[in-house]
C-alpha cells in the first residue's frame, strides 16, 4: 500500500468511495452524491497548494509523496484505490489563507487495515512541505452512537497524528434522521509557524 497524488483518471474511484457516505454515512453532510465530471472538477480545483491524494493497494509507486502540480489526466491506474485524502481551504476569507481542512475517506473494503493512518500521515506532511500554519478536521458523528456513526475512529487517528480536541458543535447537522454533532481538532504544523510559503 502506498499513496500518491491523485490524478484526475481516479475521479470516478474517488467519486465512489465518496458517495457512499452520501448516500449511507455520515462523514459528509452531503446529501447529493457527486457525478463523475463534477468530481473531476473538484479535483482540478485541488491543484497547486492544495493536493489530493489516493492509497493504492499493490503496485509500484508512480508519484512517490503528494507534490504542489496539478492532477494529470492519464490513463487509470490498474491497482485499486483504497482510500483518498485532500487539504481544502480553511475559510475563504483572505487572512485564513495559512490554514486548511483536511478530508479522509476509506473504502469500506479496507477499513481498519491502516489507510486512513497513511493517508493521514502522508497528507499532513503534504501541508507541513507547502508552509501552511495550522489543519483543521471537522468530524461528524452521532452522540452515544455504534462505531459505523460515532466518529470515535476519525477522532483517534487525528489524536494519533497530533490533533487536538477544539471543542464540538452539538447537533448541528441532521441526516438519516439522526441529530449529528461535528467535533473540531486542529494540529499545528511546524515549517508553519512562522509563516512559510502559504503566507507569501
Amino acid at each position: 500500500m502506498f499513496t500518491r497524488p491523485a490524478h484526475l483518471s481516479d475521479a470516478a474511484a474517488i467519486v465512489e468511495i465518496y458517495n457512499r457516505e452520501v448516500t449511507s454515512g455520515v462523514a459528509t453532510f452531503d446529501m447529493v452524491p457527486r457525478t463523475v465530471a463534477e468530481q473531476t472538477e473538484w479535483l482540478r480545483s485541488h491543484a497547486g497548494a492544495f493536493p489530493c491524494i489516493v492509497a493504492v493497494d499493490g503496485g509500484a509507486p508512480d508519484g512517490g509523496a503528494p507534490d504542489d502540480g496539478a492532477p494529470d489526466d492519464g490513463a487509470p491506474d490498474d491497482d485499486p484505490v483504497s482510500g483518498w485524502a485532500c487539504l481544502s481551504r480553511y475559510r475563504p476569507r483572505p487572512a485564513y489563507s495559512t490554514s486548511v481542512e483536511d478530508s479522509v475517506y476509506v473504502h469500506p473494503d479496507y477499513q481498519r487495515r491502516g489507510v486512513g493512518d497513511l493517508l493521514l500521515g502522508d497528507l499532513v506532511a503534504a501541508g507541513d512541505n507547502l508552509g501552511f500554519h495550522s489543519v483543521f478536521a471537522r468530524i461528524a458523528g452521532e452522540p452515544g452512537g455504534d462505531a459505523a456513526v460515532s466518529g470515535e475512529a476519525s477522532i483517534a487517528l487525528h489524536r494519533k497524528h497530533g490533533f487536538e480536541l477544539v471543542g464540538v458543535e452539538r447537533e448541528v447537522g441532521r441526516k438519516f434522521g439522526r441529530w449529528l454533532d461535528v467535533t473540531l481538532m486542529q494540529r499545528l504544523f511546524v515549517s508553519g509557524e512562522q509563516g512559510g510559503a502559504a503566507a507569501q
